[in-house]
């Protein structure tokens, strides 16, 4: 016996001699010491410290245990004392429907109307001939000091010589004279669609104002000059580093109108190039032409024969969780789509048809076992649609498979106990913090103050995200939408949210990072600084935690890290940033205005 112990100590420390001459290094790759670090773990809430290896924390605590783990190798970056919290994710945005974000003017965060047209006038002078001046939503009028939309007399001043594109949401469009010729605005070239309106001036002419819903805004701008390949790619490195400078390190493209495969060759050249810089889970969209094809059959048929592909598949062998398919939505069909537009009452889909369509396609997509998210912004079109679930899963169970309702601004008690019963998660977003303003007109104050019905769902339990829903009805950035859950001011300053509706503080972090997790069945991996989590987080420009409630909304991060990777740093940070390419194409917007309007 004495023996055989004698024997397997020596193997095994023969065995532990191998290990480590294989493996010389045992210490940390990184570590981040001298920090403010808000964890959300119960155990231990705060700390000072973490250590990184092979991509995951797999240590937490103060400065002194932490760096004991240092070795040679070991990358050590010191915080300064500034708070460090887990990366944000944002589970519902369209970043690949920015494919030509390069060419766009952005008038995100952009503080007064006046400068907003001055960038017009000063990029038509260098836009070249055939090309157009856009600016596609994520702005708001309540946001400029001036508080007011342009007028189309302002814009044909701006722009006179080059074709002019002011999108605001999904709710209104404006086209200089040059776009108006352009589309044929006035002649039976352009065609009407039900529900378009197109404005005229004092004198009965058209104006090239004009109000349409969602799949027009979409039709008119596929008509559009596109950018090339080169140009794809270049918009894609370039927004993601706007990303990542608000603390970003996953974002869910939530569907984009060009689907899975060919929509996602720029992710797939940067992903190839190891400059994927985000993880990028994504729900396609089913989108087809085909007026004889569902869009549930098509995105069936694309991820089963086509291009095959399972729900938490990842497409990028260079990060874990890096480009994972995660279902289909939001749209199932176009035909019961409820057009979000605040400014006028809510479009209700008749009971029938939503019913009719609901059934139909939740019990395909169960039985196929595709995880969905569905838009429903409007409390009257989610009740038949949660008639028609319910009897669904009577017969075809979920047996476990996620389903998600996306916006459900106006939820009632009664859909979210229903919704809550069959566990289902909602992916809430901050559009009354843009357009507040514009839903109070409509529907009341009273009821504004109540949108979404923040506490009430808090305290449901049901799994929650709060989201931008960029890039046309909102920025992408999350600070808007965490500053208004908190503070209940909109964009314009004014209180659009009560007070016995708000989050606090942790509250509103938590939906964008554990409760964005739920949403890509990720809540083991994300969310947290704690060992074993991805090392995904960013430092931030202010602590959140004791800044006034009006700098919440000015937060950005100056050094954001995804699996233990530095992907954006800025100040003494700006030197362990990725190099970008040059910006493509050379008359771009974003080289001159760059993204993002930061306050200086």
């Amino acid at each position: 016996m004495k023996k055989t112990i004698a024997l397997l100590t020596s193997t095994l420390l023969t065995l532990g001699t191998t290990a480590q001459i294989k493996n010389p290094s045992a210490g940390a790759d990184l570590i981040v010491y001298h920090a403010k670090i808000t964890t959300l773990t119960a155990a231990q809430p705060q700390a000072t410290a973490l250590a990184v290896s092979g991509g995951r924390i797999y240590a937490v605590g103060n400065d002194a245990e932490i760096l004991a783990l240092k070795d040679g190798h070991t990358r050590l970056i010191d915080a300064d004392g500034r708070r460090l919290i887990p990366g944000l994710e944002d589970s519902h945005m369209h970043p690949l429907n920015e494919r030509n974000f390069t060419q766009k003017v952005k008038w995100d965060g952009v503080p007064t109307l006046k400068r907003a047209l001055e960038m017009l006038t000063e990029q038509a002078a260098r836009t070249p001939e055939g090309q157009w001046v856009k600016v596609t939503g994520a702005w708001s009028p309540y946001q400029f000091k001036e508080n007011r939309e342009p007028t189309i007399e302002e814009l044909n001043k701006a722009v006179p010589n080059r074709p002019l594109w002011i999108q605001y949401a999904y709710n209104r469009l404006w086209l200089n004279k040059p776009a108006m010729k352009f589309f044929g605005i006035g002649t039976p070239k352009f065609k009407v669609e039900p529900g378009t309106v197109l404005h005229k001036d004092s004198k009965g002419n058209y104006s090239g104002v004009i109000d349409a819903n969602t799949f027009v805004f979409v039709a008119l701008d596929a008509m559009l000059p596109t950018a090339t390949p080169e140009e794809e790619v270049s918009s894609m490195e370039y927004l993601i580093r706007d990303l990542n400078r608000f603390g970003l390190t996953t974002v869910i493209e939530n569907s984009s109108v060009v689907p899975y495969p060919q929509g996602h060759l720029p992710i797939e050249t940067l992903i190839k190039a190891n400059k994927m810089n985000i993880r990028f889970p994504f729900v396609d969209l089913g989108f087809t032409y085909d007026p004889n094809k569902s869009w549930v059959d098509t995105e069936i048929e694309r991820v089963t024969k086509i291009s095959p592909i399972s729900p938490g598949q990842n497409l990028n062998p260079n990060m874990e969780h890096g480009h994972e398919y995660e279902g289909t939505g939001e749209v199932l069909n176009p035909e019961v789509h409820d057009h979000e537009n605040f400014d006028k009452p809510a479009i209700i889909i008749p009971r029938e048809k939503m019913y009719k369509y609901a059934e139909e396609y939740t019990r395909k997509l169960i039985q196929k076992r595709i995880p969905f998210r569905v838009h429903m912004t409007y409390n009257e079109n989610l009740t038949p649609f949660m008639d028609a679930f319910e009897e669904v899963i009577k017969t075809t169970p979920l047996d476990g498979m996620r389903w998600a309702i996306e916006h459900a601004e106006t939820i009632s008690d009664e859909n979210i106990a229903r919704i809550k019963k069959l566990g289902g998660g909602i992916a809430l977003d901050n559009k009354m913090a843009l357009h507040g303003e514009g839903f109070a007109k409509t529907y009341g104050i009273e009821k504004a103050l109540y949108t979404p019905r923040f506490r009430a769902l808090m305290n449901s339990g049901i799994p929650l995200s709060l989201t931008t829903d960029a890039f046309r009805v909102s920025p992408a950035n999350p600070w808007t939408g965490i500053s208004w859950a908190v503070t209940g001011r909109s964009v314009s300053g004014k209180v659009i949210l009560a007070e016995d509706n708000r989050l606090t503080r942790e509250e509103a972090l938590k939906l964008y990072t554990t409760g964005a997790a739920w949403f890509e069945n990720q809540e083991s991996d994300k969310g947290r600084i704690a060992p074993g989590n991805l090392a995904d987080f960013a430092l931030l420009s202010e602590d959140y935690f004791s800044v006034p409630d009006d700098r919440i909304q000015y937060l950005q991060s100056v050094l954001t890290i995804v699996g233990g990777r530095v992907v954006y740093g800025a100040g003494k940070y700006s030197e362990l940033s990725p190099k970008l390419g040059d910006v493509l194409p050379s008359w771009s917007p974003i080289k001159y205005f760059g993204g993002y309007h930061f306050e200086k």
